[in-house]
């Protein structure tokens, strides 16, 4: 297996990559945390929100592994968005024990409004690329979010670096 160690230009295109993806997440994070008091939302609240309108229904363990979230936090977050009438509380039709969050009529359109907005945000960054170029860009941050996805730890954290 090749290392960073034996490669010098791996190494130094991997710190490239750090540099550029740190300033990315930074820069989307504080967006995020800005806008947010336009919606009405949390940015935390915006992705579970979302999270439960997609999968039509979530469990808050459910919730909690969507958002890589330990299920106290994402309990908090799941009262928050029911206290604003964005998110249900219903029993699971094969499983009444089972407490399901669904999104209401005002969750389901807020998370809209909230999707839309982005994505037009989104559409103005990419009109300046041809199609093959959003097309591989869109595959390699997908592959890129996959790939951190798995190296995620969700059962209450580490401070270590998960490989």
């Amino acid at each position: 297996m090749t290392t960073t160690a034996t490669v010098p230009s791996l190494t130094r295109d991997a710190e490239r990559l750090n540099d550029a993806l740190g300033e990315l997440l930074r820069v989307v994070q504080f967006r995020d945390r800005d806008r947010a008091c336009c919606y009405d939302v949390s940015v935390s609240q915006c992705y579970a929100l979302k999270s439960v309108v997609e999968a039509e229904g979530l469990s808050v363990n459910d919730l909690a592994a969507a958002l890589f979230l330990d299920k106290s936090t994402a309990s908090r977050i799941a009262n928050s968005l029911v206290d604003k009438r964005y998110v249900a509380r219903t029993r699971d039709p094969e499983d009444g024990r089972v407490v399901q969050l669904v999104a209401t009529p005002a969750g389901a359109a807020m998370s809209a409004r909230i999707e839309a907005d982005t994505t037009g945000e989104y559409a103005e960054l990419l009109e300046g690329f041809g199609p093959e170029v959003r097309t591989a860009l869109i595959e390699l941050v997908g592959w890129l979010g996959r790939r951190f996805a798995a190296g995620v730890e969700v059962s209450g954290g580490s401070c270590c670096v998960v490989k």
